[in-house]
């Protein structure tokens, strides 16, 4: 139980900026305007909230063992307050069994760590043709294996090609479960994604990467996300996806959310690693397969909020885009915003952008060989 702790600065709430006091211990118990005879030295925003993590500190997901422990307390150094544990393309034994390992880290938060709040099931049910990065081991889904599978560890967003043979009944079904599902790792048409929508999707999964490209004559995918999306990952590591290509998607998406995609490389030095059963290499800042082929990101959701700005926007939208719109895509109202009665979740930054602290719930994260 965190004790009643008090924080003054600059305060994002979800009114505007206050210049103030915020108070809280597990959640916000108060926001104060207060006089400053100078501005104040410090930012204080929402803790961020990642809904696409394949790993970091040099673990994957889909290790099982301690892995999404290292995974969640190396991503609350950078910010991130909640996630979620994102798994891979893999035969069904390996992703029952990341998932088992998963379960009790969403049950019980370990010390220094951001909250795990579920699982992104990202395959197996996407277009083999369409695989980026993940292992060949895409399937056609089922109700009944989902169902499997939440049971292991709940399941709060799932990606899925809806092109393939009976997905979008599977996309409804999934839906009218209570689950998030977007679309991704598809080579389905702009139709194939109006029908997706139609049919409950709400999202897209890393939105331009591993998905039918934007033509005039054939508008594919991104097409069909940009005219007719609310939210949608994107990952603004700027290697995945071009500045002016971001601008583009913020015009056409009201709630576009960032994600890290990150990896078992985010944090660690050049070398080798695992994502999933894939060999990956990290060199100058990017990670890719053997082919060269992108493979999730080094990103941490501080240096997003950063590059976001970098691009021109001002910090309260940028504040949102990491925060706040996440938060709203599963309906949770106590997270990514900064409120009475919200989680104590919050990130204090200087005026140069840099991570000064970390909240989780209240508890202070050390943010040491962050």
């Amino acid at each position: 139980m965190s004790v009643n702790q008090q924080l003054l600065g600059k305060i994002l709430t979800p009114e505007g900026w206050v210049k103030g006091e915020i108070q809280f211990s597990e959640k916000i118990e108060s926001i104060e305007a207060s006089d400053f005879s100078a501005e104040p030295e410090y930012f204080i925003l929402p803790g961020f909230v990642d809904l696409h993590v394949h790993g970091a500190g040099g673990k994957d997901t889909m290790e099982a063992g301690d892995a999404v422990q290292v995974i969640a307390r190396q991503h609350a150094k950078h910010g991130t307050t909640s996630l979620l544990a994102t798994t891979m393309t893999a035969p069904m034994a390996d992703i029952e069994a990341a998932l088992r390992a998963i379960q009790p880290v969403i049950e019980q938060r370990p010390a220094g760590a951001a909250r795990v709040l579920g699982v992104h099931l990202e395959g197996p049910y996407i277009n083999p043709g369409k695989l980026g990065a993940q292992p060949d081991f895409a399937d056609i889904g089922s109700l009944a294996q989902v169902k499997h599978l939440d049971a292991i560890a709940p399941i709060k967003l799932i990606t899925v090609a809806p092109e393939m043979e009976g997905h979008l009944q599977l996309v409804s079904e999934l839906c009218a479960m209570g689950m998030q599902v977007q679309i991704g790792h598809t080579l389905g048409t702009y139709e194939d994604g109006v029908a997706a929508l139609q049919n409950g999707a709400k999202g897209f999964t890393h939105l331009y990467n591993a998905m039918s490209r934007l033509d005039h004559r054939a508008p594919g995918m991104v097409g069909a996300a940009l005219a007719h999306a609310e939210f949608s990952e994107i990952i603004p590591d700027l290697l995945h996806v071009h500045p002016g290509a971001i601008k583009a998607a913020m015009r056409a998406i009201p709630h576009l959310f960032c994600v890290t995609d990150s990896t078992a490389a985010s944090g660690m030095p050049d070398g080798q690693y695992m994502l999933g059963r894939q060999v990956v290499h990290k060199c100058l800042g990017g990670v890719r397969l053997e082919d060269g082929t992108l493979a999730g990101s080094t990103l941490t959701m501080d240096q997003a909020l950063r590059n976001l700005v970098s691009i021109g926007l001002d910090l309260e939208d940028a504040s949102k885009r990491v925060s706040t719109y996440a938060a709203d895509y599963l309906g949770l109202s106590e997270r990514g915003r900064l409120k009475t009665g919200a989680f104590a979740d919050l990130v204090v930054l200087d005026r140069q952008l840099n991570l000064i602290a970390v909240y989780v719930e209240g508890e202070k994260i050390d943010l040491a060989n962050a």
